[in-house]
């Protein structure tokens, strides 16, 4: 498991921020190659940010289970405070396998599935019901098979026809739009590799922001 804080971290408001990596790769990797702390920091929200092991391919199966009890003896063994914000899950591709049996957490509200909804549908489908604010975007590249039948059966999804570049370019309802697909213009390893996704969606998170000047650049 990696850990980041940003520069300008303040426990006192932060949340927690966990990314679950895809297939194809495994944790150390992703953060090396996909740049992960550079992505935390430039999203420029106050959270402690963890990048959790996931399975990198179909046979292999996540050891996490409860999200709340694990996250709590990680941050022991690391010797760091949890802050008591919200979470804030955000997956690539495969990892919607390991973002489901997390959806009982209860201090879960806000979920982003970057290209990452072609399973269990249901299961995405309960949480939304189970609370009005509960808040879901979603990156449709090449799931728009399972993706575009989920959205359509929501009254209130609002669905974009590309990335914008920066969050103001979305319409005030598509901000606060409890369910928001983005239609992507980028590919989907893309989407992750290039740095410029994942940012701009923690900017649609309840997470408070860190001014631009106390913001560092990460290695």
């Amino acid at each position: 498991m990696h850990v980041f804080r940003p520069a300008g971290y303040d426990r006192r408001t932060a949340g927690i921020v966990v990314y679950v990596h895809g297939y194809y790769v495994h944790v150390d990797e992703a953060w090396r190659e996909h740049k992960l702390a550079r992505q935390f920091a430039s999203s420029q929200r106050n959270a402690l940010f963890v990048a959790p092991e996931a399975p990198a391919a179909a046979e292999e199966k996540s050891d996490w289970g409860n999200l709340r009890a694990k996250l709590a003896s990680s941050l022991r063994r690391a010797r760091i405070e949890p802050p008591h914000g919200p979470v804030i899950l955000v997956g690539h591709s495969a990892a919607y396998r390991t973002i489901v049996p997390w959806l009982d957490e209860p201090s879960v509200h806000n979920v982003i599935l970057i290209d990452a909804l072609y399973g269990n549908e249901p299961e995405f489908r309960a949480w939304l019901d189970r609370s009005p604010s509960n808040q879901m975007t979603l990156v449709v590249k090449g799931t728009a098979k399972w993706a575009d039948p989920f959205v359509r059966a929501l009254p209130y999804a609002r669905t974009v026809p590309e990335i914008p570049g920066r969050l103001g370019q979305l319409s005030a309802a598509d901000r606060s739009a409890r369910v928001l697909s983005l239609r992507s213009q980028y590919g989907h390893f893309e989407l992750i590799t290039d740095g410029k996704v994942m940012p701009l969606l923690l900017g649609r998170t309840p997470l408070p922001s860190i001014k631009r000047t106390r913001a560092a650049r990460a290695p």
